[in-house]
């Protein structure tokens, strides 16, 4: 397990708190030497700062979701601002804590991570659905209507296909962070990565996007039609 954190006060405690939970983590401070030791080792998740020295943690996200597909990464930083959020998604992240943060909440996302990218780890279904006008190829990782085509990440294309197999249903964000993220306890996150994702991915399905994906205020989330 990678550190690339350049505060070392964090680093070193996010190290000690891994190592007490059986992990083996590895720390370091510039986001170029993270880039190098993601590549050359191999590591079973990443927790990457934002603010680095060398290369900042979106390149370095970029960089490390290009050659390694499936590696677990989780942004860790100060900068938390819904655009900051997104971006790290857009970078290929798979979550984003911001600071500062509680030591459980890390430790409870990190076993997320691993559970879902570990044998046995559930993917979203292989045959093509229908969500709106947009068919979702899972397999292909993108989405159609008409002449139209939107490339999907895994999570977004977990969250369509939960959404298409309970339509009108209100899926609550605990219910989306069990069985998307893997999440044991969500009650105790507290976490805006469920709406960062769902503006995303409303966003990528264009003008009707709000109005397929409906808001239910203090509930969730669900699909209209």
């Amino acid at each position: 397990m990678l550190v690339v954190e350049d505060e070392e006060s964090i680093r070193g405690g996010l190290c000690d708190v891994l190592a007490f939970h059986g992990r083996a983590p590895e720390g370091v401070e510039r986001g170029d030497e993270g880039l190098r030791r993601g590549l050359l080792n191999q590591h079973d998740l990443v927790i990457l700062d934002v603010m680095l020295p060398g290369l900042d943690g979106f390149e370095v996200c970029r960089r490390l979701r290009a050659e390694l597909p499936r590696l677990p990464i989780l942004m860790l930083t100060a900068r938390g601002s819904e655009d900051d959020v997104l971006a790290g998604f857009r970078a290929g992240a798979d979550d984003y804590v911001t600071k500062p943060f509680s030591v459980a909440e890390v430790v409870a996302r990190v076993e997320a991570l691993l559970r879902r990218a570990g044998p046995g780890a559930s993917e979203p279904p292989p045959e093509p659905f229908e969500v709106g006008c947009w068919r979702v190829e899972p397999t292909g990782l993108r989405a159609l209507c008409g002449e139209e085509v939107v490339d999907l990440t895994r999570r977004e294309t977990a969250l369509l296909a939960l959404f298409a197999r309970e339509p009108g249903r209100i899926l609550s964000r605990r219910r989306l962070l069990q069985e998307v993220w893997g999440y044991g306890e969500p009650e105790r996150i507290e976490t805006r990565t469920v709406d960062m994702h769902v503006a995303r991915l409303r966003r990528k399905l264009g003008a009707g996007g709000d109005a397929l994906i409906e808001t239910v205020r203090g509930e969730g989330y669900r699909l209209v039609g």
